[in-house]
């Protein structure tokens, strides 16, 4: 038979260009305050892309051009602050904070001119995830019966199982209804802020971190408990996490908005698409550090022979503070992951 062609070619292959712009400010507020500002802006273009406007029946069945087309615009600003003042001779106090916001988006993709803007990837962030808006679960085979068809999971839909929303109204449950949906994955702003005090030889440092505007989504396989193992008969994941065991949709509890669709011992292919029914806020506000401590003044340390001792106590990740409050949230989406650990350190800084 004749030669087929699964793989062509890069014509006119070039380097990617980059354009940057950045300015800085660095800037002694009051008096008091030490201020730092960054802008940075840059352009990339020439970014090789497979090209998608290639359909089928010009005969790139097994695969399509790619191309020096794309074009990306990244930019954010870095703001850090730091205020140290002296109270009295023996009383000091020390603050820092920083704050961080960055953000992507395609200027240009090789795409059609889709019949419906969700559709689109230019304009949007690179790392924009895409899914389908959840209506509830069904709560009854008659409730199916007049909804769109969700048949094309692979999956019998069944009481208990997330509704997705039509978006185009095609009477078809598809991957033309999925639509952006939350925020990056990798938060759009990391922020920290931090204070030292010290007074008479006692010295008190605290450190927190925090981020905003991300989001994350529950992994349905990984959380489900009950799922057997086709080929050993067993048991894959033998955890049943409280926030399930308390909120989930059963024929004695038909509550549409159930936190967690109906039960199964094999992953349900309908309840494992990503939607907004499983999307949670990633934000959070993280004690990172906590550290007392007394250091002995010199005239005493000198009579045992040191220079300097110090005893301190500490403690990382002694608590944060998020909306999602069903394990830790820097877990993500799946929350039987082994966890960030609480740690106390008791010790002593000993020179000679």
């Amino acid at each position: 038979g004749s030669p087929v062609v699964t793989k062509y070619k890069v014509e006119n292959a070039r380097w990617e260009v980059a354009r940057k712009f950045n300015v800085g400010l660095d800037f002694r507020l009051f008096n008091m305050f030490d201020v730092t500002v960054d802008y940075f802006y840059d352009r990339r273009s020439r970014i090789l892309m497979k090209r998608e406007m290639f359909p089928d029946i010009m005969g790139y069945y097994y695969d399509v051009p790619w191309s020096n087309i794309g074009k990306v615009d990244n930019q954010g600003v870095e703001f850090s602050i730091n205020w140290n003042k002296k109270i009295a001779d023996d009383f000091f106090i020390d603050f820092r904070g920083n704050f961080t916001y960055t953000s992507n988006k395609y200027v240009y993709v090789d795409e059609p001119n889709y019949p419906h803007v969700w559709q689109t990837k230019t304009g949007r962030p690179l790392s924009t995830t895409v899914g389908y808006v959840a209506d509830g679960l069904f709560s009854s085979q008659e409730e199916i019966d007049i909804w769109a068809d969700q048949s094309s999971f692979g999956s019998v839909i069944m009481p208990g199982d997330i509704k997705y929303r039509d978006m185009n109204g095609d009477g078809v449950i598809n991957s033309l209804d999925q639509v952006p949906i939350g925020h990056p994955t990798s938060p759009e702003i990391n922020y920290g802020f931090g204070s030292t005090f010290s007074y008479k030889g006692f010295d008190i440092n605290f450190q927190f971190h925090g981020s905003a505007q991300s989001s994350f989504w529950i992994d349905y396989d990984k959380m489900s408990p009950f799922f057997k193992d086709s080929k050993m008969s067993q048991k894959t994941n033998n955890q049943l996490v409280k926030f399930i065991a308390n909120s989930y949709w059963s024929e004695s509890n038909r509550n549409r908005y159930a936190t967690w669709p109906r039960l199964s011992t094999t992953s349900v292919a309908n309840n494992k698409e990503l939607s907004t029914w499983f999307m949670r806020d990633g934000s959070f506000l993280r004690l990172k550090l906590v550290e007392l401590g007394y250091t002995v003044p010199q005239k005493i340390v000198s009579k045992w022979g040191m220079s300097n001792l110090r005893l301190y106590m500490s403690s990382t990740n002694l608590f944060v503070l998020s909306k999602f409050k069903d394990w830790d949230v820097e877990l993500a989406g799946n929350g039987l992951n082994y966890p960030l650990q609480r740690v106390f350190n008791i010790g002593v800084n000993v020179s000679f």
